[in-house]
């Protein structure tokens, strides 16, 4: 039996991944969390590499709070900065894989075509420099790492956009959202999949190319866009207005221009990526049997 550990296990992807390995008998996934087990704390992951066997590790933990990162900055750094660099140590010498999750904010969001993975890096924000720092860590202890970088992830666990706007379409008799940062919105489920069948495929196929990796959905739109989209498809008759960014100033900046080139990713792995709208759909109807 194969042992898989996946840490972030309360948040969205970790959600969708024990959702899409509840009935998988061949490998042993174990989902943890903080409370389960503190990934920063040297002497926890230590004891816990000690007394098992692990044969991969799905980094899903970050302190996503992008505007608190930026008070709140040594938890930040410790949880997406250090957490990975020990993680990343602790399979490198029981000769274990890591897959580590990543983010848009690692670039300042200034080009106006997809980033690649050859791009240079510049965040703007303590949370990108924190996941960037995160990735740098992965792959210094374990240089055999993979890395996937994603964009504005939503699902039906947790918070997120989508919800947000569903939640205020309903009590709201306008909304204003902004039309001047551009990404693509990744479903987390589209995103647990392409991760599992990295898995999949190492341990079917001792398949496994390391190296930086993106993934988000397919498209391009603005987060004005995304929420008329939302909203059309929940039958939420209210207008929306599309505004800048500085109608709604927040403490850490955002890129302006996020998207993602995932050509590496389906190249290496031939994994099939859906177009954000199809996806945005596909977790809406999910969304409404769990509201």
């Amino acid at each position: 039996m194969k042992y898989i550990l996946v840490t972030g296990a309360n948040g969205q992807l970790g959600k969708k991944i024990r959702d899409l390995t509840i009935d998988n008998k061949e490998l042993k996934f174990i989902f943890c969390d903080i409370e389960e087990f503190d990934i920063t704390k040297v002497e926890e992951v230590n004891k816990f590499f000690e007394g098992t066997s692990i044969d991969l590790v799905i980094n899903c933990a970050a302190f996503t709070a992008v505007d608190l990162a930026e008070s709140e900055q040594e938890a930040a750094y410790s949880v997406n900065s250090y957490a990975p660099g020990l993680l990343a140590k602790a399979t490198n010498i029981q000769k274990a894989k890591i897959i580590h999750i990543s983010t848009d904010y690692v670039f300042d969001g200034t080009k106006n075509t997809p980033y690649s993975e050859k791009d240079k890096t510049n965040p703007t924000s303590v949370y990108g420099k924190t996941k960037l720092e995160g990735e740098q860590n992965t792959i210094k202890e374990n240089p055999d790492a993979i890395i996937i970088r994603t964009s504005w992830l939503y699902s039906e666990y947790g918070k997120n956009f989508t919800k947000t706007i569903i939640e205020l379409g309903k009590k709201k008799d306008f909304l204003k959202v902004v039309y001047d940062q551009v990404g693509t919105p990744t479903y987390a489920g589209d995103l647990a999949e392409a991760v599992l069948s990295i898995v999949y495929k190492y341990f079917n196929e001792n398949f496994w190319i390391p190296g930086i990796y993106h993934f988000s959905n397919q498209g391009v739109c603005s987060w004005y866009d995304f929420a008329v989209k939302i909203l059309n498809s929940c039958n939420i008759n209210i207008d929306i207005f599309p505004v800048l960014s500085n109608e709604f100033p927040t403490v850490a900046i955002r890129p302006k221009y996020s998207v993602l080139n995932k050509e590496k990713i389906i190249k290496n792995y031939g994994i099939n990526i859906p177009h954000w709208v199809k996806s945005c759909e596909k977790m809406l109807l999910t969304y409404k049997d769990f509201a």
